[in-house]
């Protein structure tokens, strides 16, 4: 009897689309995160608010919880892209309903910091739009402006030339210039290899792109503002 390996019959590996699992994975992630997100905002209810440092800590671990979670979905939104299955649903959607909701979701950590955010949009301004992607892409730029120490936020809605504007502008340090260089530059693998993915402007950009009128698109800017220095983000849909 020999026993030499190859005399054995080979077992049939079966090949795994490791894409596919990311995307399953990713997904549970996300509603993880949003339980977690949920006990968080329930435990901040139910202790006093005398007890300062406890509602601190809840405050920060909510916040990076909703900055991970904002990161799943634009990963997801990706992959969803690559593979031709991003759902685009465009309905009439209000304006200051909208802002209004992305500034609730936020209220629990801006409040705790000092921030204010407001908003400006006439109360029956409405445009047609897939509420849930141009929501994840405003709500990342908030988060950000957040991130980076402003005390003061402002989104802005109006239509010019046909076309809805919509502007989140604060008072912090500003867009560095690299970020500015990197905003009209597709995504890389130098910018990977270097820690730059600049995901969240990809993200962005691909769903102001999803959002088209005929022959055009829409599109994003990044800017600083010439009077405050502060970061002024531009999304612009036809």
């Amino acid at each position: 009897m020999s026993n030499n390996r190859s005399d054995k019959p080979s077992e049939t590996k079966e090949l795994v689309d490791f894409s596919s699992v990311i995307a399953v994975a990713i997904h549970d992630m996300k509603n993880s995160l949003s339980l977690l997100m949920q006990s968080i905002e329930h435990m901040s209810n139910v202790i006093p608010k005398e007890v300062e440092q406890a509602h601190t800590s809840l405050n920060s671990v909510h916040y990076e919880a909703n900055r991970m979670n904002t990161t799943l979905v634009q990963v997801l939104s990706l992959y969803r892209a690559e593979m031709d299955a991003l759902p685009v649903n465009i309905d009439e959607v209000f304006i200051g309903e909208l802002f209004d909701e992305i500034i609730e979701s936020n209220k629990l950590y801006t409040e705790q910091q000092g921030i204010t955010v407001s908003f400006e949009a006439d109360e029956d301004l409405s445009w047609y739009l897939d509420r849930e992607l141009i929501y994840l892409l405003l709500h990342d730029v908030l988060i950000n402006a957040v991130r980076y120490g402003c005390k003061r936020i402002a989104l802005k809605a109006q239509v010019k030339q046909n076309k809805l504007t919509m502007t989140v502008q604060d008072d912090g340090p500003g867009y560095p210039s690299r970020m500015l260089e990197m905003s009209s530059k597709v995504l890389d693998q130098h910018c990977i290899s270097e820690g730059r993915t600049g995901l969240g402007l990809f993200f962005a950009r691909l769903i102001a792109h999803t959002h088209k009128n005929q022959s055009e698109r829409g599109s994003i800017q990044l800017a600083n503002d010439a009077t405050t220095g502060g970061s002024v983000f531009t999304l612009t849909l036809p």
